[in-house]
Formats: structure tokens, C-alpha cells, sequence
């Protein structure tokens, strides 16, 4: 088996160790001379200094370490993080001697001054030795690559030193192993500690925005949200799931003017709807992967939306069959559902499921079946319909608010921003319409369902979106599909461009709103089958 690019790091590290030496090779303070600010005290931005990266390769390769640190102190970020690893990321130990002897210049000046970090694959106790000697306010700590005997013993190093241990955990095990850190450290210093989720598989560096967000109920109070914030919008993102920091390595270092905006974003941002439905829905797909696994069933098989719900009877067969999540159109088509009956039938669908996802989650029973999410599709805000399922997802009767079609900048008032939780389709059907996906993209939403787009209809047309279109501009992103799936080909879509969710409605209807169940249940059937 080969190895993945996390195991190449960390094996090529432990040779230049054995060549060079802890310090690699380099003349390091025989004593700190530097005082200390305290990692992350307020929330805010974690920026870093990086030249290069496996993925990407050369991002800043001549930059200045203590020209963009202090680039990044004048933006007011809350730390500055320095990559010390040679081979992939071309970092070295100069560079956190430098940036921390700027910042001890700053302090002295009274100037506002950030926290160091020194980022790197950390296997040895005496590391951390060097880490404090160069002036390093926190050290990161990789899970996934210290077993629990070591990453204890040098997150004791770190309490020893007085400066905080980062922890990066991602996987199912990284959890345990934070935990029992905690233990070790006891309840005071554990307070210190604070916990960071990389939304880059260290493995594949793939990233998944997803990823912190099915997981920041897991974390400590004080937890940053890694990779992949490459705008302001995604900085608004990070913080509307609840994170105190984010770590923002290549926009940044690519661009340091972008620092400012990411800085201000994100500090003027707050936990909100948007925030809980994303936190909402991750953990309901992540638990529903495995629920589907322990049942030996295909834990990979997409999550599936049912649209366009009118009939209670039809809805509850959906959520019978596995449907992840229902829709109920706010738009007048004949798809026209009423406030009425979405409050009637969320209250039915909440008798079946008795525990709250929160609760099972908590009991650890992610096996047990959890109701589907249940979404208002809405296609213009400023309609009555449309405003009556904005009002029904602020009161929590619906999950979410889908604008279909409809760009959420340019529908929701500072006062409802906070307080809607929604997510973004839009409608292609040729090359240019990907410019509004990427304009959303943007915008920080994290997925965006793909609709096909059929002039003087909204949604439900049956017709699919073209293959060479999805092949050329719909890459990048997992994928959220709808239009004109049904029994028959649904298989064949999910074989040709593994969606992560498929929306279904005119596919599995006998007339508009008429659910046909023969039709449904050979739907999910199929999927099934796969």
C-alpha cells in the first residue's frame, strides 16, 4: 500500500531529524527572550506565514516572514501562525525566530501584538523545548500522527513552558485522544487547551467545509476552524458555526490585503441560524453514513431530498423510506403547499421521532433513525408564500430555507441574516450559468444544489441537466443534483458523477404534488441496490 502524502511528511521529517538534529541544523536562542501573548484570549483570525504547500505547491515562495507578519498584526490578527517544516511547505525555524522577535518589538512599542504559533508535524517532546526557546506562543499538536502516551507527554511539555497546546483532530480517534489529553492536564490546565478541525484531509488534502461543521459540537469552547477559508465570506461562514478562530494560510499569504477583510469578517460575525442548519445537516450526514454502514447497506449512497410535498401520507412514506430531507414548495406552482399544513405535518413527522437528533447524538445513538430535515423552497422572498416560509424556518418548524434561484445577498435584511437558516440551488442550463454558482461559492456557501434550468419554470421539469455541462463546470464541489432524476435513471446519475445529494420530485409523480409510492420506494430501491 502506498503511502499517503501525510505519512510521506511525516517519514521525510523523521530522516531530516536523524540527519540534522531536533533544530535542524539551525542556531536557535540558548533561552527565550520574548514574553508571551496568550493564543487565541479573544476570538479572531489565525493567520499564517507559507510559502508552499503539497497540494498547491509554491504560494509565496519569496515572501518576507516578518513583512507579512506584520501586515497581518496591522490587520489585528489574533495570531500569526509560521510553518517550520522545510520540504513541503519550505518554513523554517528562522522564520519563527524572526516573527517572534517582531512581535516582541511590537509589544515594546505598544503596538498591537499576536500570538505565535509554530505549525508543524510535532513528534518529539523536545520539539516543544525549541518551539518555547524561539519564541513560540503555542505549539501544534497533530493527533492523527502522536499516539496517546505522546501527545499527553508533550502537551505536558507545552503546560511546563507555559505556552498552549493546539490540538488538530479530525478523525473519530483524534477525539479520544483529546479527551484523554484533557484528563491528563486536569480541569485548569485544560482550559488552556485549544482544539482545531482541519477541513483538509491531511491524507488526500482534499478539502470539505463540512467537515468542522459536523463536528464543532465535539470541540472545546475555544476551537478554530482550518483550511479553506479563501474569502471574507468564508471567514462569515467559520464564525456563523460557532468557532472562535479560523487559521487561514494561502488566500492570505497569496494576498495580504485580503487579511484586513478576513480579520473584520470574522470578528464581526456571530453564531447564528445559518451556522446551526449547516451544523444541522453535516451531523445528520455523517450519522446517516453511518447508520447506513453498520446496517452493511452502502454508506456512500447519496443523501436524498424528496420535493414538493402536498400530501401528508406521501411525505411520511418518504421518511419511511430513508429520505433525508423533505421539501415544500413556497412558490406558486401547482407544487403550492400552505403554512398550515407544514405546521400540521412537522408536528406528525416529530411524533415518529421522538429524540431529537441533538439527543441522540449526545447518547451516542447515531444509529437510531433521525427524522429528515425539512426545507421551504422559495423562489421569491418578497411573495407572501415566500415570506411565509421564512417566517416558519426562523420559528424552527421548518430546518432551512431553499432560494432557489433567488441570490440570498440580495433577499435577506440585516435583521432576518441571523436569524434564517438557508442554502442556495440555482438553475443552469448552459456555461454562463455557472458564473452565479461560483458568484455563491463565493459568497461562502458551502453547497449549492444544481438545478436544471428550463426558461418560464422554477423547478420540477423533469428535464436533467446536460452531461457535458455537469462534466466541464461542475467539479470541485460535492454534488448536489436535481432535475428529471427518477427510478429508471437514477443509478446510471449516481454512477456518472457521485452526487452527495439527489432532489427528486416530478420523477417519482403521477401528476404535480401526486406522489406515486410505487414509484418512490422503487426509487429508493434502486439507490439501495447500488
Amino acid at each position: 500500500m502506498s503511502e499517503d502524502i501525510l505519512q510521506k511528511i511525516v517519514r521525510m521529517r523523521r530522516e531530516d531529524i536523524n540527519r540534522l538534529g531536533l533544530n535542524f541544523n539551525i542556531d536557535i536562542p540558548e533561552a527565550r527572550r520574548v514574553g508571551h501573548t496568550e493564543f487565541l484570549g479573544n476570538a479572531g483570525a489565525i493567520l499564517e506565514v507559507k510559502r508552499a504547500s503539497p497540494s498547491k505547491g509554491d504560494i509565496a515562495p519569496d515572501l518576507n516572514p516578518v513583512e507579512l507578519a506584520t501586515t497581518y498584526a496591522e490587520a489585528h490578527a489574533q495570531a500569526v501562525s509560521v510553518l517550520t517544516e522545510m520540504n513541503f511547505f519550505k518554513g523554517s525555524l528562522r522564520d519563527l525566530i524572526a516573527v517572534a522577535d517582531l512581535m516582541e518589538r511590537r509589544r515594546q512599542q505598544g503596538l498591537h501584538t499576536c500570538a505565535v504559533l509554530r505549525k508543524d508535524f510535532l513528534l518529539f517532546e523536545d520539539e516543544i523545548d525549541i518551539a518555547y526557546r524561539c519564541g513560540a506562543d503555542a505549539v501544534l499538536l497533530i493527533a492523527r500522527i502522536l499516539d496517546d502516551a505522546q501527545l499527553v507527554k508533550m502537551a505536558e511539555r507545552a503546560q511546563k513552558f507555559g505556552i498552549q497546546a493546539f490540538v488538530e483532530v479530525r478523525e473519530a480517534d483524534d477525539f479520544r485522544k483529546l479527551s484523554i489529553v484533557t484528563a491528563a492536564l486536569g480541569d485548569e490546565a485544560a482550559k488552556t487547551i485549544v482544539a482545531g478541525v482541519n477541513s483538509r484531509d491531511l491524507a488526500t488534502f482534499h478539502t470539505d467545509p463540512l467537515i468542522p461543521a459536523s463536528v464543532r459540537s465535539k470541540l472545546p469552547a475555544k476551537a478554530v476552524f482550518e483550511s479553506g477559508i479563501l474569502s471574507a465570506a468564508d471567514a462569515t461562514y467559520a464564525r456563523n458555526l460557532g468557532f472562535t478562530g479560523i487559521l487561514v494560510g494561502e488566500a492570505v499569504a497569496k494576498n495580504p490585503p485580503l487579511a484586513k477583510d478576513v480579520v473584520s469578517a470574522f470578528e464581526s460575525g456571530c453564531e447564528n441560524a445559518r451556522g446551526q442548519f449547516w451544523k444541522k445537516f453535516a451531523e445528520c450526514k455523517f450519522a446517516h453514513n453511518k447508520t447506513r454502514a453498520a446496517s452493511s447497506q452502502n454508506a456512500h449512497r447519496p443523501l436524498v431530498k424528496i420535493c414538493g410535498i402536498t400530501h401528508e401520507e406521501d411525505g411520511l412514506l418518504a421518511a419511511e423510506l430513508g429520505a433525508d430531507m423533505l421539501g415544500f414548495v413556497f412558490s406558486t406552482t401547482k407544487r403550492l403547499t400552505t403554512e398550515d399544513f407544514v405546521r400540521s405535518f412537522a408536528a406528525k413527522i416529530h411524533l415518529r421521532h421522538p429524540e431529537p437528533f441533538d439527543k441522540l447524538r449526545d447518547l451516542n445513538k447515531v444509529g437510531e433513525p433521525v427524522e429528515p430535515l425539512l426545507v421551504g423552497v422559495i423562489t421569491d422572498p418578497s411573495s407572501v408564500e415566500g415570506k411565509t416560509a421564512i417566517k416558519l424556518a426562523q420559528e424552527g418548524v421548518l430546518d432551512a430555507v431553499q432560494f432557489h434561484g433567488v441570490d440570498p445577498r440580495n433577499s435577506i435584511d440585516a435583521a432576518s441574516s441571523n436569524t434564517l437558516p438557508y442554502y442556495c440551488a440555482a438553475r443552469v442550463g448552459e456555461a454562463s450559468d455557472f458564473d452565479k454558482v461560483e458568484a455563491l461559492r463565493k459568497n461562502g456557501e458551502p453547497r449549492i444544489l444544481l438545478d436544471a434550468k428550463v426558461e418560464g419554470i422554477p423547478g420540477g421539469t423533469g428535464k436533467t441537466i446536460p452531461e457535458s455541462l455537469l462534466r466541464e463546470k461542475a467539479s470541485g464541489t460535492p454534488l448536489w443534483l436535481a432535475g428529471g432524476i427518477n427510478p429508471e435513471n437514477v443509478v446510471t446519475i449516481c454512477e456518472k458523477f457521485h452526487p452527495e445529494l439527489i432532489d427528486v420530485s416530478s420523477g417519482i409523480e403521477d401528476a404535480p404534488g401526486i406522489k406515486n409510492h410505487d414509484k418512490m420506494k422503487a426509487l429508493f430501491a434502486a439507490i439501495a441496490a447500488k
